[in-house]
Formats: structure tokens, sequence, C-alpha cells
């Protein structure tokens, strides 16, 4: 306990000491032409310090994205009051799982037989903007607007079965009547025109906490799915014995349109200049 109450006065300590310090001229606190920007969820941070009287709960440090979202955050300083602010992701992933189907209930098969699952997708997104600055000293506020647009966001997925689908196996229980075989959706696209404005404090040289919220107008397409599903069943009313047969739907491709506010919560975020 003595050790962490130390701790947060060094922190204050020195929060204070580079306030005197800035008093006096000898440190340049906010930002300057050729910086350059990246930023954190704050959270994290602060839920760490809130909790180190506790002694148990939630003592970890974690660095999350900017508002949660997996994109690349970062700016660049034309001048002490303009900044180019950009963003990206990049997603593209592969999974297989193996999938252990229980039979050890079936005498003449093995105690498990392994199902197979495979899982693809990719996705794009990019952000350009200006952010313009108001304030003098560590408070500062500032304004802006910004450009995001999202290229493909397909996804692929496929299940390969370690038993066929047959009367005899659903009867043991090792296969069920209906199974989805595959599911895939075809990439779309999205485009983001938003208005931004927010307020940050230098509580270091370099370093600052800030919070903004958005509002913007976001339109966004999604392709055609298609789902196989395999059945074993009477492939119409007309039909006397049941078999198996496959069934593949299509869900048309759709488009959305919104105007709304974001973030009004106004997520803290830390950010470092450099």
């Amino acid at each position: 306990m003595k050790k962490k109450i130390l701790f947060v006065a060094a922190i204050l300590g020195a929060s204070f000491g580079s306030v005197a310090q800035d008093d006096n001229g000898e440190k340049v606190f906010t930002p300057e032409a050729g910086n350059w920007v990246i930023g954190f969820d704050a959270a994290p941070i602060l839920n760490y310090v809130g909790n180190m009287f506790n002694g148990t709960q939630n003592n970890s440090f974690n660095s999350d994205f900017v508002n949660n979202d997996n994109i690349l955050f970062g700016k660049y300083y034309k001048d002490a009051t303009t900044a180019y602010r950009g963003s990206l992701r990049i997603l593209n992933y592969s999974v297989k799982q193996d999938i252990l189907n229980d039979t050890s209930t079936v005498s003449y098969m093995p105690s498990y037989l392994t199902d197979v699952t495979k899982q693809s997708g990719s996705l794009i997104e990019i952000g350009a903007g200006l952010e313009k600055r108001k304030g003098e000293g560590r408070f500062q506020g500032y304004y802006g607007g910004e450009l995001m647009i999202t290229l493909g966001g397909a996804t692929n997925s496929s299940t390969e079965y370690s038993t066929a689908l047959t009367l005899d196996n659903i009867a043991n229980g090792s296969a069920s009547n209906f199974r989805t075989l595959s599911s895939n959706t075809a990439g779309g696209f999205g485009l983001g025109i938003r208005g931004f404005a927010g307020v940050e404090y230098f509580i270091f040289p370099k370093i600052s906490l800030g919070a903004e919220f958005g509002w913007g107008f976001g339109m966004q397409t999604t392709g055609e799915a298609e789902t196989v599903t395999e059945i074993y069943d009477f492939v119409d009313a007309a039909a006397t014995t049941a078999t198996t047969f496959e069934v593949t739907n299509i869900t048309a491709k759709n488009s959305t349109m919104a105007i709304d506010t974001d973030n009004m919560g106004g997520k803290v975020k830390l950010l470092f200049h450099f």
C-alpha cells in the first residue's frame, strides 16, 4: 500500500513540477510544427490509478485503440494550430478450428471425430482530415473535419463434417438433419464525412489528455450473402422417401445511410507528440 501511495505522489509531484517549469518557460508543452502524434484510449491507465488503493481489482495497464475500433490513429502538425489527421486499418484474417464431435456413445465409431471450420475475411478502412486548434496555453480546444472510406468487408466460412448426413448417423446422434456447409458475404463500400470538436489538456510536455465528439453523415453498402445448408428430409410434399439435399439461400445486397452524433460520452484519449 505504501508503495502505491508513493507512486501516486510521484505522479502528482511530477505534474505540479511540470506546471512550475511551464510558468518559467523552461518546457514546451503544446504542439509545434513538424510534430507527429499517436493516440490511445486513456481509460486503462486512468482505471489503474483509480484502482491503486483497492489492491485487487483491475490493476493492470492495457493500451487500446482510440474508440476501440482497431484503427491506427495519428496526426502531423503543419504548424502549432493546424494538424493533418490520418487513420488506417488493414484487416486480413484466416482461421482454422478443429471441433471435436463426441461419438463415444456409438460403439462402432471412435470416441471422437473432428469437424473442421475455416473462416476468412478482409477489410480496409482509411481516414484523412484537417484539425484546427484554439488556445495558447496547456488547455486547448480543437475542431475540424475528416473523410472515412471503408473497402471490402467480405467474409467466408465453411465447415467440413466428420460424418455424412445419413439416417443412421442422425439416429446415433453423430449428425443432425440440418447443418450449415458454408456462409459467404461479398464485400461492400462505406463512406463517412464527419465534423468533430474536442478539448485537450497537456499534462506533461508533449503528452496530453483529450476528448472529442462528432457529427456526420455515413453510407454503407453490403454485398450479397450466400448460405448453403445440408438437410436430410423430404424434398417436397410429393416425396415418399427422405433424402439428403442442399439448399442455397441468397440475401440481396443492401445499403444504409445515416446522420448522427458520435462519442457523446467524450471518451478520454492519451496523445503523445514527438
